[in-house]
């Protein structure tokens, strides 16, 4: 799980409108290609409890939950495990993932970027990663992008933050960006 290629790719989608026309192009794609979520590599967890509820092919770790794989930190309050009916045992870890559900206060972390929101959800089989809340909010550096919704679709890098609709906001997405500081990474 590793957020570069999350952040990467909605600060590029944002940041490309302040590119000279002729690096564009090649900012953009170079910067939708870092977040993947990764099945191959070593993932620790870590929680107050777990509860594994094999006859659902369900597992729950909650309070504190704290995901590592590689520089990408997860926290949330709980996150639920969804495992395929294909044979394999959620309480060893040895089943096939479906999909993955954090809600409680998540944070996504790695390097210099962070995301935080409400709740959140990947879909193994799409590759599809949405994170939601009253407030979603990307930073990478100084540079800061608020909304309600972030979806990004892992395998081609599209990225997509919807504003807020309701309570007391305009409903319109909000980022400041700070002049050169991508160019101090």
């Amino acid at each position: 799980m590793r957020l570069d290629r999350f952040s990467h790719s909605l600060l590029g989608l944002l940041l490309v409108a302040s590119l000279p026309a002729t690096a564009m192009a090649q900012d953009a794609r170079s910067r939708l290609t870092g977040l993947q979520l990764s099945g191959d590599k070593p993932i620790q967890i870590e929680s107050d409890r777990l509860e594994v509820r094999e006859g659902e092919n369900v597992a729950v770790f909650s309070g504190n939950v704290s995901v590592v794989q590689g520089q990408t930190l997860l926290k949330s309050g709980r996150m639920t495990v969804y495992y395929l009916k294909d044979g394999g045992s959620a309480a060893t870890g040895s089943a096939n993932i479906d999909r993955l559900e954090v809600d409680g206060n998540v944070y996504l972390k790695s390097e210099n970027q962070v995301a935080t929101g409400d709740r959140g959800t990947f879909d193994m089989k799409s590759e599809v990663l949405v994170l939601s809340g009253k407030e979603v909010v990307l930073s990478e550096g100084e540079n800061v992008i608020v909304g309600c919704k972030l979806t990004v679709q892992m395998k081609n890098g599209q990225a997509k933050l919807d504003g807020c609709k309701g309570g007391n906001s305009d409903g319109r997405v909000k980022m400041l960006l700070t002049p050169g500081s991508q160019n101090r990474r």
